[in-house]
């Protein structure tokens, strides 16, 4: 018997190459596409995209332009729904236009009487009190409503979404599968060599790089103490990329000769499909990083991992696995670092045992949304 298929409209800050926000929509995909199934429907995603083009040939599915309002309208109006997230969306760091854009994404759906989905969102910070308004009618008025931290659903009690109405989930990328040929893959530069690998994750911040400097003194102060391998992992071309080589050029100007202890700095990329960096990621003995997908990655792999934080979102999520920032862009002791990321390479294992408990209780917990969704969906057939 063909199963009932419901178009679902998926609106975040896709289609733009940042590998955190890619993984994201990979993991939502993939997590629609199982409780879909197991529910006994087919759902059918529409893309809202930067780069339409690039995002349907990506994942396969169709996709329109995030920016045109008529084709926002018309995919809007075929569907059964509205998908908002993950990511952190509702938030005025980046600036004044960011909440209007997706409550205006979530008011349009709402008028047109479909069901709104709130997925795993990380809500704040909302400086400009203004925005509360946009921000509380659209939750109040949404079928379903998941964040991905309690500080998030506290955000939200405070600005008057009822508590009650609010489900606090992991992000989706804990649930996302290395890619299905990840067993035949070749491995990445210098894994036949018995140097640890440490995986780099850093971003421009500071407009001075006075975060970056210490990051790059840190590194180095790991690196004249024991032979590591750093490998830079840029999450979001080519801005991570350029800011790797800059640290990398301050790492290498500070290690010389017998000071470098044979250690390697190296830049690895490894295109635009998450799951390849997923791969990349579970094949460092530890990472180090500043952008929370980074970290995300390595707690879904069982990496154990050090978070430089530029943002409360990088603490929140630390805080669900019991750790803490081993820096800041304030403040960053490169000997305090490198101690505790030699200790991390030295017992991985014991990190691991540690951890595993609160990541596989995470991964399990983000399925959640889309068993919602599903179940939601499927009412509405039933009806």
């Amino acid at each position: 018997m063909e199963k009932e298929a419901r178009r679902i409209v998926i609106s975040g800050y896709y289609g733009f190459h940042n590998s955190g926000d890619e993984a994201v929509l990979r993991s939502i995909l993939l997590a629609l596409e199982e409780q879909g199934a197991a529910a006994g429907i087919t759902i059918v995603p529409v893309v809202l995209s930067g780069d339409p083009a690039w995002t349907s040939r990506m994942y396969g599915v169709e996709a329109v332009h995030r920016m045109r309002p008529a084709e926002v309208w018309r995919a809007l109006r075929g569907s059964q729904g509205l998908i908002s997230g993950g990511g952190s969306l509702l938030q005025d760091a980046t600036g004044a236009k960011t909440i209007p854009y997706y409550t205006g994404i979530i008011k349009m759906a709402q008028l047109l009487r479909k069901p709104t989905f709130i997925y795993s969102q990380g809500i704040g910070p909302v400086n400009r009190r203004w925005m509360d308004p946009l921000i509380r009618n659209a939750m109040r008025k949404s079928a379903y409503v998941s964040v991905r931290d309690a500080e998030s659903a506290a955000l939200l009690g405070r600005i008057g979404v009822p508590q009650d109405r609010i489900e606090v989930v992991p992000d989706p990328v804990m649930g996302m599968p290395l890619p299905a040929d990840a067993a035949a893959a070749p491995g990445g530069a210098g894994e036949a060599d018995a140097l640890p690998v440490l995986g780099v994750s850093l971003r421009h911040w500071r407009k001075d790089g006075a975060d970056l400097e210490r990051a790059a003194d840190a590194l180095a102060a790991l690196a004249s103490r024991r032979a590591v391998r750093l490998r830079f992992l840029p999450f979001h071309t080519p801005d991570d990329a350029e800011t790797s080589r800059l640290v990398m050029e301050r790492i290498s100007s500070k290690l010389d000769g017998a000071n470098s202890r044979g250690s390697v700095v190296e830049l690895v990329e490894p295109g635009d499909d998450p799951q390849r960096m997923l791969l990349e990621v579970s094949r460092c003995d530890a990472l180090f990083g500043m952008r929370l997908h980074a970290l995300i990655y390595a707690a879904n792999q069982e990496v154990p991992l050090m978070g430089l934080s530029y943002d409360p979102k990088i603490d929140q999520f630390l805080h669900r696995l019991g750790l803490t920032a081993v820096g800041t862009t304030e403040q960053l002791d490169a000997e305090r670092f490198a101690a505790e990321a030699g200790a991390l390479l030295d017992d991985a294992e014991g990190w691991k045992r540690d951890h595993r408990d609160a990541i596989l209780r995470l991964k399990q917990q983000s399925q959640q949304p889309a068993q919602q969704i599903a179940r939601l969906l499927r009412q509405t057939i039933s009806r």
